[in-house]
């Protein structure tokens, strides 16, 4: 996203969240000063700039039947707004710096070349936290189909020739993902700490 599409986004995420919220009468939490409000509205309109229309006007309707506070009339904070957002429309991976970082990471470039990044990629996205010791062999040991598939089908690819389409389309897509996950992982470059 370039920064033209970043304020496009950003403009969407005031006129279609934000200011829907704020005319239904919800304010700003009461521990909170006008300007960590405005603040944390700047941060929520540059973090949800990823969404479209659609997904906006659905967490706006979301959000106002859960406002906050004792009263029921307080503008949800950031952190409960965008763990929904989250739910509904997941950012795109490469905005994620955590997920860029591990991709970057020894932890990352291992599960590249051994073929289970998809999977890292997956949990990644669902966690939003830097995977451990014994995630990691989770994730390693729940790759195994999908590693013994990706065997079997080039067996057979080089053995007949080709494979069904399905199954060819699969590869390819497997392929991509892996693909979009050395990317991800080289926007990190050298001099950071792996």
């Amino acid at each position: 996203m370039d920064a033209r599409d970043q304020k496009a986004g950003e403009d969407r995420v005031r006129r279609l969240l934000v200011k829907p919220l704020l005319v239904r009468g919800l304010v700003k939490p009461g521990h909170m000063k006008v300007p960590e409000f405005e603040e944390m509205l700047d941060g929520l309109c540059a973090k949800l700039a990823y969404m479209s229309d659609l997904d906006l006007a659905a967490l706006e309707e979301e959000m106002a039947a859960r406002p906050g506070g004792k009263d029921k009339d307080r503008f949800p904070i950031a952190n409960e707004i965008l763990a929904k957002a989250s739910d509904m429309c997941a950012p795109p991976v490469g905005d994620s710096p955590l997920i860029r970082k591990v991709m970057g990471h020894a932890v990352g470039q291992r599960a590249i070349a051994e073929g289970w990044a998809p999977e890292l990629l997956d949990w990644l996205r669902d966690n939003r936290r830097w995977p451990g010791d014994f995630v990691l062999s989770q994730i390693k040991q729940n790759s195994g189909p999908a590693l013994r598939r990706i065997e079997d089908l080039t067996a057979r690819k080089q053995r007949e020739g080709e494979v069904a389409p399905a199954e060819d389309q699969w590869l390819k897509h497997r392929q991509e993902i892996t693909d979009r996950c050395r990317r991800l992982g080289a926007v990190v470059g050298a001099g950071t700490c792996n």
